[in-house]
């Protein structure tokens, strides 16, 4: 193959993904690293891509860069379904358990699952009553579950950010202080084995920091589009999370990572 095909391919891989590493590159066209920072080197002259550490990512992807709800809605929904699937399933059945949901499009598709859930659920009325306390600050989620039976909603109040439609602030991240739900469901932009779990935006990362001290167990919903990528804001390290659900195998430098954080990892 001939470096400029090979070029147009790499290029056409992280259009396609976001985010190539360079021993995936290598694996893939049997070359060697050298070859592949070269190929790299050459693309980002050309405006292309942009090279970070360890790979490249598309060229207007930077730390800051953010998408709004609607634009992420459309994307990926086969491996948002799957994730929220596997959600879903730890989320105890006819118990008055406690649930922490951040805002993000994965954790919308899961609270939609969970209302239908909930919908069906069996009962005869001889037992005893139980009700799933869902707190959020996403006002997608909020009107999901507003008017689910089996389900007391709990809303976190602050400014509303239009482009990801979540509370933020002082007093969001105050109220989340004061809580210590069974589990949380948290989004992310960036998971990386050294940077850990980041965000683009300072007061969201806050929030989410807040969630990740106050549940008793922290899963994060990633798909493979965020897995090696650093976002401006770490908010949690990997030894703070105890269960990622993902879409695809993480590649070697990250599954070592957290393997060693000792991160149960759901490939849905």
């Amino acid at each position: 193959m001939f470096a400029e095909e090979r070029q147009q391919k790499i290029a056409e891989l992280v259009a396609g993904s976001g985010r190539v590493s360079v021993t995936l590159l290598a694996e893939r066209f049997n070359i060697t690293t050298e070859t592949v920072r070269r190929d790299l080197a050459a693309l980002e002259n050309a405006g292309t891509v942009r090279r970070v550490h360890g790979g490249a990512v598309a060229a207007d992807r930077f730390s800051t860069t953010e998408e709004s709800v609607n634009e992420r809605a459309i994307q990926r929904p086969d491996q948002k379904i799957r994730i929220a699937e596997a959600a879903l399933a730890l989320i105890p059945r006819n118990s008055s358990a406690s649930v922490l949901m951040d805002g993000g499009t994965t954790t919308e598709v899961l609270a939609d699952m969970l209302a239908r859930r909930t919908a069906v659920e069996p009962s005869d009325g001889t037992g005893p009553h139980h009700e799933l306390v869902v707190i959020t600050h996403a006002v997608p989620i909020a009107s999901k579950l507003s008017n689910v039976p089996g389900v007391a909603l709990q809303i976190l109040g602050g400014r509303v950010r239009g482009i990801t439609q979540v509370a933020v602030g002082q007093a969001t991240v105050d109220a989340a202080a004061r809580l210590r739900p069974d589990i949380a469901f948290i989004g992310t932009n960036g998971i990386h084995p050294a940077f850990g779990i980041s965000t683009p935006d300072p007061e969201e990362a806050a929030v989410k920091a807040a969630f990740v001290q106050s549940a008793r167990r922290i899963v994060v919903l990633a798909d493979s589009s965020k897995l090696d990528t650093e976002t401006l804001v770490q908010f949690a390290s990997l030894k703070d999370l105890d269960t990622l659900i993902t879409d695809s195998e993480p590649g070697p430098e990250l599954a070592a990572a957290l393997e060693d954080a000792g991160v149960d990892v759901v490939i849905a």
